[in-house]
């Protein structure tokens, strides 16, 4: 039986999958609605890079703790909590843009919140995965969650542009319908949870993930990578102004750009599921970052949509082999009673390249131009390759994904 078709059979892998689809879904569709509606209020890209500052930074004050938090507690409990926060979060977007009382200060606001949620759920859900499938399932299930993830960020940024037309509020009402959901698809998941003894929240349990990681090269290695990497090559936060401005597109357009990477990103998992990267994992993720590189620069330099599109299309191809690789990785290095922290660092480091990514390409592009600060950002890229190919060997050396003497039970 092939690990595709045993997942397919797996009732509360398939409860969690689908979940998370739909999640993820109202998320992508309330990004554009955050990116188009902030950037007509006020007409200045740096307010784009303070909507990802304002959802970064309680990621970044929280997640150790939250970290802590997840080996300690049941983690479907705190995916619940946080589901239903998001939400009544996203609601309270959709009652503020109906009534006409939206503001730029209640947009921030409502990132914060958002920001609070994700900085306690993604580690807890990260953890859990291990626990629903078997070791020998593990990698196969990353790739359908990360797949899966790309899928709802074709369908979601599209959808989301045609559903603007009818309103921001429209839009966000349609998301808050599709995160209840949902929470309601996963407030049944069997989750089996290893029972441990709870600890007390010390200094040395906060910051347990951060030795763990830090004393792992490889997994070091290849969470930092990719966070340098999108923090100074991701073009999310200024796709409004490369819609509006340069390649003078609306929503529909903007939705079209958001889709791009996810239909590379789905393209490529794809492939993966029928050619699973098994040697030489090293080599292929730094092979895989280069490219994305390289194609952010060709997307700074294209005025034209389809070109734009295309270069996209395959910096979401090239990201995707890179997840693929550095989230099998961090499972399988990391031990079940460190998972919750170890995926804490984890999420600060993807919270880093995303949201802190946005706000760096704001500020720049407010200082020396959208294009300007495109191009800066992929040649950046391909010189954090070239660095981390020096300075993690073993990671550059890599050949297998799993070079544990033996499986875990299960």
């Amino acid at each position: 039986m092939t690990s595709n078709s045993s997942l397919l059979k797996h009732r509360d892998f398939m409860r969690f999958w689908i979940g998370q689809m739909a999640f993820s879904l109202a998320f992508q569709m309330l990004l554009v609605g955050l990116g188009w509606q902030i950037y007509n209020l006020t007409d200045s890209a740096l307010s784009l890079g303070l909507v990802g500052l304002a959802r970064y930074l309680p990621q970044l004050l929280l997640t150790l703790y939250a970290g802590h938090v997840a080996d300690n507690h049941d983690r479907h409990r705190i995916l619940m909590l946080c589901r239903s926060m998001m939400t009544l979060t996203i609601a309270v977007l959709a009652i503020t843009s109906v009534l006409g009382l939206i503001t730029p200060t209640i947009i921030y606001a409502c990132c914060i919140a958002m920001g609070v949620a994700r900085a306690f759920e993604a580690p807890a859900t990260q953890a859990m995965v291990p626990n629903i499938v078997s070791a020998d399932l593990l990698a196969p299930a990353l790739t359908w969650t990360a797949s899966g993830r790309e899928a709802t960020t074709i369908v979601g940024p599209a959808l989301g542009g045609i559903i603007y037309i009818f309103g921001a509020g429209t839009l966000y009402g349609t998301s808050t319908v599709c995160c209840l959901i949902s929470a309601v698809i996963l407030a049944d998941l069997r989750y089996r949870q290893a029972r441990r003894e709870k600890r007390p929240v010390t200094l040395d349990s906060l910051f347990g993930g951060l030795r763990f990681t830090w004393k792992h090269p490889v997994i070091f290695g290849s969470i930092s990578l990719d966070m340098f990497a999108v923090l100074l090559g991701s073009v999310t936060a200024l796709l409004p102004i490369v819609a509006r401005d340069i390649l003078e597109t609306g929503p529909w357009g903007l939705g079209l750009l958001r889709s791009a990477p996810a239909v590379g990103a789905v393209l490529m998992s794809i492939f993966l599921a029928w050619r699973p990267v098994r040697r030489r994992v090293g080599p292929k993720m730094f092979v895989a970052v280069a490219l994305f590189g390289g194609m952010t620069i060709l997307f700074g330099l294209s005025e034209t949509l389809w070109l734009s599109l295309l270069a996209l299309l395959v910096m979401g191809a090239a990201d995707m082999v890179s997840v693929v690789i550095r989230s099998t990785l961090v499972q399988l290095e990391t031990p079940d009673e460190m998972r919750g922290r170890v995926s804490a660092v984890n999420s600060i480091f993807i919270s880093t390249s995303n949201q802190l990514g946005e706000f760096e390409s704001g500020v720049l592009a407010a200082w020396v131009g959208a294009v300007p600060a495109i191009l800066i950002g992929g040649i950046g890229t391909l010189g954090i390759v070239a660095l981390w190919a020096y300075w993690f060997p073993a990671l550059a050396r890599r050949d297998q994904l799993d070079m544990r003497p033996s499986q875990e039970p299960h």
